[in-house]
């Protein structure tokens, strides 16, 4: 076992005692060590009914678990190996009754609560349209993992809409308990609940289980802090693994800051650094040590590895978004003829909606691909109701779209309605358009009559913004205001991209429009493969290793996020997110942006990423920087006895464009865009570049 361990792996796994911190970079064996300690305490005399190992998902708690079941065999099903809410729901069984519940819980799923928060609004004569579900769930869930009660949460009301959703959590958490229910956040709160109401209960899972192993700790919200807390306070025998610097889920209410206080929470704890990655080369590992530096709120770790400098970090500026997925194109070509596997290939983008002119780049050029953790960009949901609208716009009689959206957003138009216009068409031969006279669908059909006359005196752009106020879409979601929502919000935006490429071209007949969208969307079924190139968003890619990563979009307002720029806090969850997506190459990394961007319907100016400037110029090959020459003229040295002036725009290979600010004899002061970027420079620097 020890042979293919690294000292600090093995000091790691041979810890016993006490409580330990251990700080994993990526790549850097820590579901080796996490298993590799279990085998070791059970051959130093652990039972194996006392040890708790918990991990996030289930996939990584079934991993451990066969990784323990190959050295140890059938003990390995005396260990409890498995998530924080599986954990959860076990103490909740077995203990019910402390908190007047019976063992035989239910646990609602996404659509009963749903049903539940709509039956409440009903009962109060509030309308889902002002007060909506998901906006209102997502303020329960948070105040649940805060560990607020709905009286504790009451002191934080703040407008009419939070006076809602105090009244209703506490309906809410009452009718859950009288129903004999829970739901998933509760699997987290209630055991944290039965063991501070009850001290030999606390006692007997304390006894029960002596060694916690945590995965993932960085991860970990305020409940789940609590519970780990709880459970190890006798014995102190707490050993978790985690990286405060791939803490990219705030949203979900992690908090990365249990990692940086655990030596204060345990004043003997052991605190080992496992910083030699197993991945990456040595030139990938040196640029996400460049990028993470730069965060505040870290503990200090430098990734190294044993695997040489590899290639050089290539980064390419292009013009647009259409250029960018050219050279992606381009150099996936180059990989694929070297004799990389496509799998071994992805592209990583920091939201959904920048998916879709690389979909269409890898479509057009029959390369295999498929997107992770997300559907096509025309197979999502908002995107085919979208599209369903438009089709109902240009033709009343499509029966398959006015099903799809005659109740999207909710109208309340019902399964029965639809059978009643189903059966109406076939009987009378005529489409379900023509058969509605009366009732709500009756305003659903002059809304798209109205939307059909005024398409004819608008272009596509303007259509969409048209379907999407008059039909309430974009309202539903503006309220929800939760990430899913967000995200497909932004999908609809990127949608007026599409059209906008189509007006450029001089196309502005719907028609013409959806027969190209459709051909473009029909092209998908046969062209993703499991084995194909990933595409896939930031997020999704955390855990997962490729040779050849491609980042895109590294530019100000795009990547770092604009809702972050505001935000030292999100700011620096940004880059962790930068630091995960670097990490994620073990050969390859091309960093990618553009000069002009069209994204969400809107065409922007673009400087390059903050991200980019972070990393030491030696690490980038410098060759492949312009990968289109800029427009408004040539580009030259600047030190041929051509002066700069302030306000000359110049280009730098490390920081992109910028701006002179200030000269002083030999060196040119450059503004380039983004905090701390006011950069002093030689004028005859052989990277420095004068734009004519």
């Amino acid at each position: 076992m020890f042979d293919k361990l690294s000292e600090r792996q093995k000091e790691a796994v041979m810890h016993k005692d006490g409580p330990c911190l251990v700080l994993a970079g990526a790549g850097s064996g820590k579901t080796r060590v996490l298993t590799e300690r279990i085998v070791n305490l059970i051959n130093n005399g652990v039972r194996p009914q006392n040890i708790l190992a918990i991990t996030f998902t289930n996939k990584a708690a079934r991993e451990m678990r066969e990784r323990v079941y190959k050295s140890i065999g059938s003990d390995a099903d005396s260990i409890f190996i498995g998530t924080f809410h599986s954990f959860g729901l076990k103490v909740l069984r077995e203990n019910a009754e402390v908190l007047g519940y019976t063992n035989n819980i239910t646990i609602l799923d996404r659509d009963d609560v749903n049903s539940l928060i709509k039956k409440f609004l009903k009962e109060m004569n509030l309308s889902s349209d002002n007060y909506p579900i998901k906006y209102i769930l997502n303020k329960i869930s948070f105040a649940k993992n805060e560990g607020l009660t709905p009286t504790e949460y009451s002191k934080f009301m703040k407008t009419p809409l939070d006076e809602v959703v105090v009244k209703i959590y506490q309906k809410y958490v009452s009718t859950l308990r009288r129903s004999n229910s829970v739901d998933f956040d509760d699997l987290l709160i209630l055991p944290v609940e039965i063991f501070k109401k009850n001290s030999q209960v606390l006692d007997k899972y304390q006894e029960h289980y002596k060694y916690i192993l945590v995965d993932e700790y960085q991860d970990t919200n305020m409940v789940q802090y609590e519970l780990c807390k709880l459970l190890a306070s006798k014995d102190l025998n707490l050993f978790v693994v985690g990286d405060m610097d791939q803490s990219i889920y705030s949203f979900r209410f992690a908090n990365y800051m249990n990692v940086m206080n655990f030596e204060k929470d345990y004043k003997t704890a052991k605190t080992i650094v496992l910083d030699e990655n197993y991945r990456s080369t040595n030139n990938i590992l040196k640029a996400a040590n460049d990028v993470i530096r730069n965060n505040v709120n870290r503990k200090e770790k430098n990734l190294w590895s044993s695997n040489g400098d590899g290639e050089k970090i290539k980064y390419i500026r292009c013009e647009n978004e259409l250029d960018e997925a050219k050279a992606v194109i381009n150099e996936v070509k180059k990989l694929l003829n070297n004799g990389e596997k496509p799998k071994e290939i992805a592209v990583l983008y920091r939201t959904n909606g920048q998916s879709r002119v690389i979909e269409e780049a890898f479509l057009k050029e029959n390369i295999p691909f498929r997107i992770v953790g997300s559907y096509f960009f025309y197979n999502r949901k908002e995107i085919k109701d979208l599209i369903s609208y438009l089709h109902l716009i240009y033709n009343t009689n499509d029966d398959v779209s006015l099903e799809r959206v005659i109740n999207v957003p909710k109208r309340g138009i019902g399964l029965k309605t639809l059978e009643r216009l189903r059966t109406e068409a076939n009987i009378r031969d005529i489409s379900m358009f023509d058969t509605i006279e009366c009732g709500k669908e009756l305003e659903f059909k002059n809304l798209i009559l109205a939307l059909k006359e005024e398409s004819k005196n608008t272009n596509l752009s303007g259509l969409v913004d048209l379907i999407l106020d008059k039909t309430g879409m974009r309202k539903e979601l503006e309220e929800s205001n939760t990430l899913e929502s967000e995200i497909r919000l932004e999908n609809l935006e990127e949608f007026k991209s599409i059209t906008l490429s189509f007006e450029e071209r001089g196309i502005y007949n719907l028609e013409e429009f959806l027969e190209n969208i459709s051909l473009v969307s029909d092209m998908r079924e046969y062209k993703e493969v499991e084995d194909g190139v990933s595409l896939m968003t930031l997020h999704s890619a955390k855990g997962l290793e490729f040779n050849s990563v491609f980042l895109v979009g590294l530019e100000e307002g795009v990547f770092p996020h604009m809702r972050s720029m505001e935000s030292e806090s999100e700011l620096e969850e940004e880059r962790r997110l930068c630091y995960v997506g670097i990490t994620r190459a073990k050969k390859n990394l091309y960093l990618l942006n553009t000069r002009h961007r069209t994204l969400f319907g809107k065409t922007n100016s673009n400087i390059p990423s903050r991200f980019i400037g972070e990393i030491e110029t030696d690490l980038i090959q410098s060759n492949i920087i312009e990968n289109k020459a800029i427009k408004s003229g040539d580009m030259y040295e600047s030190g041929r006895n051509d002066d700069l002036n302030v306000g000359d725009r110049v280009v730098h290979d490390r920081y992109g464009e910028g701006v002179v600010v200030k000269i002083d004899g030999s060196l040119a002061t450059i503004a380039f865009g983004y905090k701390d970027g006011i950069k002093q420079l030689a004028k005859n620097h052989k990277s420095l570049k004068k734009v004519s």
